[in-house]
């Protein structure tokens, strides 16, 4: 395993990042496809093995039960200071008033919740998860600045917004002399390249480590379009996000390609093309088979040339900018 600074940070996190949205009680928040604590353990001890030390789940992820059982694992397998612990914020746990969003009663509350589930006393990076309109960026700012100086966050970071949003934030954190964000988590793949227009520079310019979400495009860099899982079947949101049978299938074609010609799995490919990428620090993978997490190590040392690269890059079109609500 490879290791990087995540951004200017002096932080070094695994150039893969384990992502715990799979891990999670079926039955809890919507995710009929995720994996029960006795399923889940044994990803978790082989990311451990394959020496990724980067780990990133979510409060919403199925209401709370993947913290819990990330935690519980993580307490069991490893010295909680020899991994990077990333969770979110932003999101609604309950119902009524107050149960979702950026105000600093919702962080305050949430970030108590989610240490409790994940059993630690800090939580190595606290992102918020959407950017939330209802709230002023200055509230949010403070509460965050607020959680860090207590000793219950180290690091915070942002995931999918507008650029001007996050240049908002980095400019208001810096001018009342706030804990700045130091990393972005958003979503970016070989089928959704928008984030080159405006985001990644503005990253590589201020120094912010990027994280990004769905690397595989929900898996679907990983097969032929005709394909589907039972997570394909009813992930609403992930339908969404892409037009596989349409521009996006010219892409999936050039993947399986070179996939072919390097006689490697595609989920290599599709990760070695981003982590080919200097602006990006870790992809987070999800794996609901083991072999996921072995192709994803496997991608690390992946070098694809630059003539693979044109090939990957160049069936792309525009597509709208997806994933932001």
């Amino acid at each position: 395993m490879k290791y990087r600074k995540l951004g200017r940070t002096g932080l070094e996190v695994s150039a893969i990042c384990l992502g715990c949205m799979s891990y999670g009680e079926p039955d809890r928040g919507g995710h009929p496809w995720s994996l029960d604590e006795e399923a889940s353990r044994p990803f978790i001890e082989r990311a451990l093995e394959k020496g990724i030390n980067f780990f990133d789940t979510a409060n919403v992820y199925s209401l709370g039960s993947s913290e819990e059982i990330v935690g519980r694992a993580l307490n069991d397998m490893v010295n909680r200071d020899e991994i990077v612990l990333a969770t979110k914020v932003h999101g609604p746990m309950r119902e009524g008033p107050n149960s979702a969003g950026l105000s600093r009663k919702a962080i305050m509350t949430e970030v108590d919740g989610s240490l409790r589930r994940l059993g630690t006393d800090y939580i190595d990076l606290y992102q918020i998860h959407r950017w939330d309109r209802r709230t002023p960026i200055e509230e949010t700012l403070e509460a965050l600045h607020d959680v860090v100086k207590s000793g219950k966050v180290r690091y915070i970071g942002a995931s999918s917004m507008w650029a001007w949003q996050f240049t908002k934030a980095l400019y208001t954190a810096d001018l009342r002399g706030w804990t700045r964000f130091v990393s972005m988590q958003n979503h970016y793949n070989l089928l959704n390249r928008e984030e080159e227009r405006e985001m990644l520079p503005l990253c590589a310019d201020q120094g912010i480590g990027v994280i990004p979400w769905s690397p595989l495009a929900r898996g679907r860099l990983t097969r032929d379009p005709e394909e589907a899982t039972e997570r394909s079947r009813s992930d609403e949101f992930g339908r969404r996000l892409y037009d596989v049978e349409g521009s996006d299938r010219a892409v999936i074609d050039r993947v399986a390609e070179i996939a072919r010609q390097r006689d490697v799995p595609r989920a290599q490919v599709a990760l070695a093309w981003l982590l080919s990428k200097k602006v990006v620090t870790a992809p987070i993978v999800g794996a609901t088979k083991l072999h996921h997490i072995d192709d994803a190590v496997a991608a690390v040392d992946l070098e694809l040339s630059d003539e693979e690269v044109k090939s990957l890059e160049e069936p792309y079109v525009p597509h709208q900018v997806a994933g932001f609500a």
